[in-house]
Formats: C-alpha cells, sequence, structure tokens
C-alpha cells in the first residue's frame, strides 16, 4: 500500500502558483472528462505465467490482476507499463549523531493514461510519473516534503522493465551492484541513501496476489523487503549528515486497486527489533467507516510466515489528531490486533499529513510510528492513512 496519487484534478486547491499550478494543470489535462468511468470495452491482456479469469465489473484495456500468477525475481521488481497503477515505496528510520531518530518516505509512482495508443507523437502521455519525498522530524514538528510530476517521455522521467530504475528528473531510485540507491534532491533536503536486503522478499496475500475487497476484481500484486539496512547522508540547509537505520520497501501493481464500496485504507509496516515483520492493512466501508476487508503477513525473522485472513485483523483507534490546515481528523495511534499479538503504534508526532493536491489533488497521512507490546518498545515503522480529508475515487 501506499500514497495516494489518483485524484489527479484541474482545480488548483491550495491557491499556490508558478511550478506547483503548473503541475496540476499538467495532471489535469492528463486525465480528461470522463476517462475514470468511460472504460474502453476491450478486452486486457493476459498476464505471463497466469490463467485469465472472468471479470464480473466493466473490462478495461489494462492489463488485470488475476490469482495463480508468481511473481518472479528479479524480473517482477522493475515496471509493468500494461497494468494501469505501480509504485516503489520506501520508508523507514534513520539516526545521526547530533539529533534523534527520524523517519523518511520516498514513492515513485507510475500510471498509465487512458490515451489513444495510435498517436505516435514523442509527447503523449503514455505513461505518467510521479514521485513524494519526505522527512518526519519531532525536533521540527512538522513534516517536510516535495513531490514532482512529469510524463515519461524524451527520458525526462521513466521506469524500467525487469529491473528497479525509476526516474523523474534528478529523483532516482534504482538497482545496482547488489542494493538500492536513492537520490532525492527536494527543495529543503537531499537523501543519498543505500539500502542492502537482509531478507528475502515477502510476499504478501496469496504467493503475491493481494485482494483489497471480498471480490477477486478488486487486488493487486504485491511484495515486500522489509527489514533493509540504510547508510547515507542526508542534507539540509548546507549540511551533511551520515545517517544509518532500517527501512521497508512495498512494491505494487494493479488496474483495479479498490472497490468502489470502500472509502480509503490504514496500513502499516513495522520492522521488529527480534528481526521479525507485520504489514496489516485494512479498506474502510464508505457506507460505514468500519471495515471493509482486511490483511496483512507476519514472518519470524526465522522465514516463517502467517498471512492473516480478513477476520483476523483488528484496527482499533486509540487517538485522534486534527490537521489545523485541512481540518481533517487522523487515528494517529492504534491498537492492532492479529493473532496471538496485541502491537500499539504510536506516532514519532500528530503533524505528518501529505498535502499533495498539486501533483496529485489528495491529501494523506503517512508517518514514522513506533510499535510497543505491553508497554515497551518493539520495533519502528510506517502507518498510512487514506480517505480521512475526503473519500477516495479512484
Amino acid at each position: 500500500m501506499t500514497s495516494a496519487w489518483w485524484r489527479m484534478r484541474t482545480k488548483d486547491n491550495s491557491g499556490l502558483h508558478g511550478r506547483r499550478r503548473a503541475l496540476t494543470w499538467i495532471a489535469g489535462a492528463l486525465t480528461p472528462p470522463g476517462v475514470w468511468a468511460g472504460l474502453l470495452a476491450r478486452r486486457s491482456s493476459p498476464v505471463a505465467g497466469a490463467e485469465p479469469v472472468p471479470h464480473s465489473s466493466p473490462v478495461t484495456r489494462f492489463a488485470p490482476v488475476v490469482p495463480g500468477y508468481r511473481i518472479r525475481f528479479p524480473q517482477d521488481e522493475g515496471s509493468h507499463p500494461a497494468f494501469r497503477t505501480e509504485w516503489w515505496y520506501v520508508t523507514g528510520w534513520l539516526e545521526a549523531p547530533t539529533r534523534k531518530p527520524f523517519g523518511f518516505q520516498i514513492t515513485f509512482f507510475r500510471a498509465r493514461a487512458e490515451i489513444d495508443e495510435t498517436n505516435p507523437s514523442a509527447f503523449t502521455p503514455r505513461q505518467v510519473m510521479i514521485a513524494h519525498a519526505a522527512l518526519s522530524d519531532a525536533a521540527r514538528g512538522r513534516l517536510t516534503h516535495d513531490q514532482k510530476l512529469a510524463r515519461a517521455a524524451l527520458g525526462l522521467a521513466g521506469a524500467d522493465e525487469g529491473r528497479v530504475r525509476v526516474w523523474l528528473d534528478d529523483w532516482t531510485l534504482v538497482h545496482e551492484g547488489g542494493v538500492y540507491r536513492a537520490r532525492i534532491p527536494a527543495r529543503e533536503f537531499t537523501l543519498d541513501l543505500v539500502f542492502a536486503q537482509t531478507q528475502s522478499p515477502l510476499l504478501q496475500g496469496d504467493e503475491g496476489f493481494s485482494r483489497k475487497g471480498p471480490t477477486s476484481e478488486a487486488a493487486s500484486y504485491y511484495y515486500s523487503l522489509p527489514q533493509l539496512r540504510v547508510e547515507g547522508t542526508v542534507t539540509e540547509s548546507g549540511r551533511h549528515e551520515a545517517v544509518k537505520g532500517g527501512a521497508w520497501l512495498d512494491h505494487e501493481w494493479s488496474s483495479s486497486y479498490m472497490d468502489e464500496r470502500a472509502s480509503g485504507w490504514d496500513w502499516l509496516g513495522i520492522n521488529f527489533d527480534d528481526g521479525s515483520a507485520l504489514m496489516a492493512f485494512r479498506m474502510r466501508d464508505r457506507a460505514t467507516g468500519g471495515k471493509f476487508w482486511a490483511g496483512g503477513a507476519y514472518r519470524t525473522a526465522a522465514g516463517v510466515r502467517r498471512v492473516f485472513s480478513p477476520q483476523e485483523i483488528e484496527f482499533v483507534p486509540l487517538r485522534s489528531w486534527r490537521s489545523p490546515r485541512t481540518g481533517a481528523v487522523y487515528p494517529v495511534a492504534w491498537r492492532i490486533e492479529i493473532p496471538g499479538r496485541r502491537v500499539t503504534l504510536e506516532p514519532l508526532m500528530n503533524d505528518q499529513e501529505h498535502d499533495t493536491r498539486t501533483s496529485v489533488g489528495t491529501v494523506y497521512w503517512e508517518g514514522a510510528v513506533t510499535a510497543l507490546i505491553d508497554g515497551k518498545p518493539v520495533g519502528r515503522g510506517y502507518l498510512e492513512l487514506t480517505g480521512y480529508w475526503q473519500p477516495m475515487k479512484l
């Protein structure tokens, strides 16, 4: 799961101007009226290695996510341009000699536009790339974040197939020499980080087929790389600081991610101190606000994986925070109940709200959290809350 980028609109909700207004105009231009509702009556291409299944909803020209496909490494680490949406999402905690631990987020999104495929122009936005980056520092008391958007054309932005290489201008995430490297020269900070894998990929759902609702249509292909070891530098106000820590990488791709009866989701990824890892999410019901669907997996440090059914996961809100900027109310502290374990999540700070209306038209909460059991810290991770500002619309 990851950041909500899909509500591209032409209206500039933030009131900003210049570059941000231009980004909003581009997003609107790439999403003509009716594109989300006017699905083309053409059957999708089958996924390699999987048997197509009939869908009860209107079919699109995007490739479907179907049960039975087995994610391949390293081939599936790269882009899947036949699918409508995809993201590579890295979050974690960093430590430095002169400051308390703080969080970071790096996300690259790829979106396949619904356009006339016969248009031969190099400027045709067949794929759109979006990127978000943020720092969560309790000493600052607020989130520092930046965002970019560009068409995947003329080498300005893109995502390679068969390997991790995604870029948007000078923002990059690549896999080379056995490690992942991210360089993010944002406006207020620069991240130059190296991520080393310490565990095998964690396949979510049914061997990577992750349902997001009671029907198989709402689903994604999804794997995680928990317990990444991080080293690098963070630069702020011209000051370079060496950092180290731990991180989590998610990679998902889909063509029909969310059931129309859901309003948003709550997601968490936790690296426990003992080497184990937990991912859990719940889709919220648009009518009631309660659980519409849920899923997750826990893996021990020894590699034993337990996948949870929707009935085995409960998200219990403990404390909420109201944004002074948007008025949105977010449950920022939680108790997560899974078989044999109750984990409490406490945010590094309350204000970790992302206002991305200028690039993708939505506002969400995503930030660093500490995991506790019986009041004792046992791990760190990230929490994402979408659909609290406005219900999500895909």
